[in-house]
């Protein structure tokens, strides 16, 4: 949870709202981050795909653990997320990778093939 929850301090410092699963919400609040519980999908309504669908969500970091009913929920999550045009991550290494870029998304300038030719010749 300690990746987690450092992807959350970064996220919440970029001015995301956080919402977590009780498992991950509870380490993250412990971290003195605010954040708001929801259930996961085999706990019922409402949970993280209803906020999806409902146009609440930005961005979906989901990993699971290996088990029958955790791959069905991140699947079902993930199918409300691109259905909604949702950018969703399914791996720590992703979400981290994502967090970083959207720290420094300010940093970046567009060129195009061309001025980028002549800067390397």
């Amino acid at each position: 949870k300690a990746r987690a929850v450092k992807v959350a301090g970064d996220l919440y410092n970029l001015g995301f709202t956080l919402a977590a699963t009780k498992g991950t919400a509870a380490a993250i609040a412990e971290a003195e981050l605010p954040v708001k519980v929801v259930n996961k999908v085999k706990d019922g309504r409402p949970h993280i795909a209803d906020m999806v669908k409902a146009g609440d969500v930005q961005l979906v970091f989901t990993t699971v653990d290996e088990t029958r009913t955790a791959i069905h929920d991140s699947r079902y999550i993930r199918t409300a997320a691109l259905a909604n045009r949702v950018t969703y991550y399914t791996t720590m290494a992703g979400c981290e990778a994502a967090t970083e870029a959207l720290k420094h998304q300010d940093d970046l300038t567009v060129v195009s093939l061309q001025e980028l030719h002549a800067e390397l010749h």
